[in-house]
């Protein structure tokens, strides 16, 4: 197998930050409400971190041996790319990280439910296999979504929706329409990110037929999309501290906008795809910030 080095590469840790944003802000919001167990929090995030583990995975290998990782592409060279790591090894990470994942999201499963909700126990097993399925089949596949402009909205449903309301649901056994907000914040957020990806990759991922929704809708209107994602993400997260009754102090979240002011503006003066590389570290660790500082909001 190839070494630590390059698997630590391919997992791509940079992008681990992001995928835990959800998790704390479902978890902390639960906490808010008297609902706290540490041992669901912790397999949560290592669930979490596995399935994000597995997509960078799942990606490395789908756009290799798809040869849309080429010379072409601007961004970091990837495992299978630069011949670090095999297809064949690459395969095995991702069949042992797909295991690895299960056995966690089994436990905390029966950290939620025990033996008394074994319908929500099926329920959550099955939408974990469906996690599971789709950090794989993102780019893997003949019928790859991320090759047909739908990656947008899965990683909106499970980096989003699923993350925050789910890991709630974990802890309630009930849905708060107001956790709604901040699942859809994170959501649009982790679609920015991926966004940004997209639009820094958009010459070599149209010449390997990779039609993601920037390929499909052109840079200058990729922009205007990635405006209002970001924007209504904080937007909806100041209308639910205001529908949460935050009092004064509990708005220290606002300092999280700063970042993300400063970044509109830098991809609204960019005329460079590649210059948009170091934005995507700037988004990533911008949400984990953000969802940082709503929880410890939330705790006050």
């Amino acid at each position: 197998m190839a070494n630590a080095k390059a698997w630590l590469q391919a997992a791509r840790l940079r992008t681990l930050p992001l995928s835990v944003s959800g998790i704390l802000v479902g978890c902390f919001y639960a906490f808010s409400q008297g609902f706290t167990n540490y041992s669901i929090l912790g397999f949560a995030l290592l669930t979490t971190l596995g399935l994000q583990i597995l997509s960078n995975f799942a990606n490395d290998y789908g756009d290799g041996i798809k040869g849309t990782d080429n010379e072409n592409r601007i961004g970091p060279q990837r495992a299978i790319q630069s011949g670090a790591i095999t297809v064949g090894e690459m395969k095995k990470g991702i069949i042992i990280t797909s295991l690895l994942t299960l056995v966690a999201a089994i436990v905390l499963i029966y950290l939620s439910f025990g033996k008394d909700n074994f319908g929500y126990s099926v329920f959550f097993f099955f939408l974990g296999l469906a996690a599971i399925a789709a950090a794989i089949k993102y780019t893997v596949g003949n019928s790859a979504y991320g090759y047909r402009g739908l990656g947008d909205l899965f990683v909106f449903i499970f980096f989003g929706l699923v993350s925050v309301i789910g890991c709630y649901f974990l802890f309630a056994k009930q849905i708060d329409t107001l956790v709604l907000l901040p699942a859809i914040t994170i959501g649009l957020l982790s679609v920015a990110v991926l966004n940004l990806n997209n639009m820094r990759d958009q010459a070599s991922d149209a010449l390997s037929g990779k039609n993601t929704i920037v390929v499909k809708m052109g840079a200058k209107n990729a922009k205007i999309y990635h405006y209002t994602v970001i924007i209504t993400a904080l937007v909806l997260t100041l209308v639910f501290a205001i529908l949460s009754d935050f009092k004064a102090i509990q708005y220290i979240f606002l300092i999280a906008y700063i970042p993300f002011i400063l970044h509109v503006k830098t991809v609204a003066k960019n005329t460079e795809p590649r210059a948009l590389d170091p934005e995507l570290k700037k988004v990533a660790l911008g949400t984990f910030f953000l969802s940082v500082l709503l929880c410890i909001a939330l705790q006050l």
